[in-house]
């Protein structure tokens, strides 16, 4: 069961937004507390690309290795980071609609250690607060 999930239309075609959410390099443009993000493996994107994130959160940066575990070009992909005890994962499908592209989100955040698994609820929300929102952000980047 996800921790939280969203979906939305994007008035551009699908490869168009499957493209530009792959490059996790955009996160910048569409993820508030994203400041920086690097390309750390070889080639072109797909199933084992692994990005460097570093986000500023409480004024201080935290950096997060994020692998694509799983990738279905222009349909699907997973992104999936684990720090102390906190492994984070999102799931993005991709339909062609009539109106232009429909994405789909969901997250699960597995916690382990009995401090991460107590404070799970209070994670969760942290999360949600910084990247629930990151759908509306993309469908705003593409279509201005």
């Amino acid at each position: 069961m996800a921790d939280f999930r969203s979906s939305i239309i994007i008035k551009k075609p699908l490869q168009e937004v499957f493209q530009y959410m792959v490059d996790m390099e955009n996160a910048t443009e569409v993820m508030v507390n994203v400041v920086e993000v690097e390309k750390i493996t070889e080639g072109p994107i797909g199933a084992g690309t692994k990005y460097l994130e570093t986000r500023s959160i409480r004024g201080k940066k935290a950096k997060a290795e994020i692998e694509y575990t799983q990738f279905e070009e222009n349909q699907s992909y997973t992104a999936s980071s684990e720090v102390n005890g906190l492994e984070v994962t999102y799931y993005y499908q991709f339909h062609e609609v009539e109106e232009g592209t429909h994405v789909e989100f969901e997250a699960n955040i597995h916690t382990t250690g009995l401090f991460m698994k107590l404070t799970k609820p209070f994670i969760v929300n942290i999360i949600r607060k910084e990247d629930g929102n990151h759908l509306q952000y993309v469908k705003e980047a593409l279509e201005k």
